[in-house]
């Protein structure tokens, strides 16, 4: 919890106990299903929980805004978001069943009311959204291909709606389709070594019929 505390010092005393109770939380769940590599699982808070709100220091998300988190995983980066925006709704696919199984038991305990979750494969349902969120689960030009659909049309934000895509290493090539994607250096917000080559990518995307 100490790594929070150090980036994101304005948490309330809800979110603190929100975010203290995620660690046993995991572990419980994770020794029954595993959706954290039991290396991680130790350094939870960093790995996963820093890096998924590693998007908040690109975007603060607004009031009433609606993120689609898209192959969620255990809820990364969709639920930290979720407690760090509490008026924001967060609704979470992923394709493998257990999954959202954990996550919805997560959400559960937390008492997170703004988080959705479901087993459901992107690109097959038309829900639109102010931003689309996802940790890695594809390269890009097949990413944009399943979620262009679901762009909302009135941007309210800093940034235009868009994907905010948290990815590592050299991304030049797979990024040479889109002019418009920029990329922020999560070192840049974060000193230590496991952030070197991770970055947050935001990429712009129009509403399309």
């Amino acid at each position: 919890m100490d790594i929070l505390h150090k980036y994101f010092p304005d948490l309330t005393d809800d979110q603190k106990e929100k975010f203290e109770r995620l660690g046993d939380l995991y572990k419980d769940w994770n020794a029954k299903i595993n959706v954290i590599s039991r290396k991680d699982i130790d350094l939870l808070y960093e790995r996963h929980v820093l890096h998924s709100l590693g998007i908040a220091k690109v975007e603060q998300f607004k009031p009433g805004a609606k993120v689609l988190d898209v192959g969620t995983g255990g809820g990364f980066p969709g639920v930290p978001l979720a407690i760090l925006f509490p008026e924001t709704e967060f609704y979470l696919v992923d394709v493998i069943a257990k999954k959202i199984r954990v996550v919805n038991e997560v959400v559960k305990a937390l008492g997170l009311t703004n988080v959705k979750a479901e087993q459901r494969r992107a690109g097959t349902f038309d829900e639109r959204f102010d931003f689309i969120i996802s940790r890695a689960v594809t390269n890009m030009p097949d990413f944009v291909k399943w979620i262009r659909k679901n762009i909302t049309k009135k941007s309210n934000h800093q940034l235009s709606n868009g994907i905010l895509y948290l990815k590592g290493g050299d991304l030049t090539e797979e990024l040479s389709a889109f002019p418009k994607a920029h990329q922020y250096n999560l070192s840049d917000y974060f000193e230590e070594e496991f952030f070197e080559t991770k970055k947050v990518v935001y990429m712009p995307l129009k509403y399309k019929l």
